[in-house]
């Protein structure tokens, strides 16, 4: 008899819980994930609530239920918040556009530690052509977006940079894998110098090798002197 009201008693993923049950764990899970500041896990969700409950199911009943509305449950930087509907964006877009205004370096430069990581900042200047100003990544470290990731085991240990589950969080991605291409971004005007400058390190890079090979060939083809 204790064995069976054990077993009772232990939740189960193939017995659903009851309507009500079910219910009062989605208005709980609906306002932890509401109330917090950051995206949270799924294990952070079951760690808060008073007792264990298919999280990934409520999450995925939650997700339909706000489909289509002003709001969605998505997730981000590997966990689940509310964000305003994509389509509904332009509304908000204003107010983030003065809070965080980002000079068209700023861009670059996050595009570059994005997209490039872990990278060091002669590495970034390399890639833009000019030299970075530290008030850019000033900038970009006190907004979240990018952190110090150590040093770089070469001459002169280089400082290298990588960005930061904020950065995931304020673009609405849930991984780096997630990142844009970088012709979609050329597409809506953010990346025109970059990639102006990436294909110009391509072409001085093609022709040290095609340089490269003349010389050695030179050296190759070199005949030997009379007498010898």
């Amino acid at each position: 008899m204790d064995h069976d009201r054990n077993e009772q008693n232990t939740p189960s993923s193939s017995a659903p819980l009851p309507e009500e049950e079910l219910w009062a764990a989605e208005r709980m899970v609906e306002a932890l994930i509401f109330a917090a500041e950051q995206p949270l896990s799924v294990k952070e969700i079951e760690e808060r609530l008073p007792r264990p409950v298919d999280v990934k199911m409520v999450l995925h009943r939650l997700t339909a239920f706000y489909e289509g509305r002003g709001i969605a449950l998505v997730q981000v930087a590997g966990g689940w918040q509310f964000r305003t509907a994509s389509d509904l964006a332009f509304l908000l877009r204003r107010e983030d556009h003065e809070r965080r205004r980002l000079s068209r370096a700023a861009l670059e430069t996050l595009a570059i530690i994005a997209y490039h990581q872990p990278v060091t900042r002669a590495e970034i200047e390399e890639i833009r052509g000019v030299s970075l100003s530290k008030g850019t990544l000033d900038l970009l470290l006190e907004a979240g977006w990018v952190r110090p990731a150590g040093r770089r085991k070469t001459p002169g240990l280089p400082l290298e940079f990588r960005t930061t589950d904020e950065f995931l969080s304020h673009f609405g991605l849930n991984s780096l894998e997630d990142l844009p291409g970088l012709a979609e971004l050329k597409a809506a005007g953010l990346l025109d110098s970059l990639e102006e400058a990436l294909a110009r390190m391509e072409e001085e890079a093609a022709e040290k090798d095609a340089i490269r090979t003349a010389e050695k060939k030179e050296t190759t083809d070199v005949p030997p002197e009379a007498g010898t």
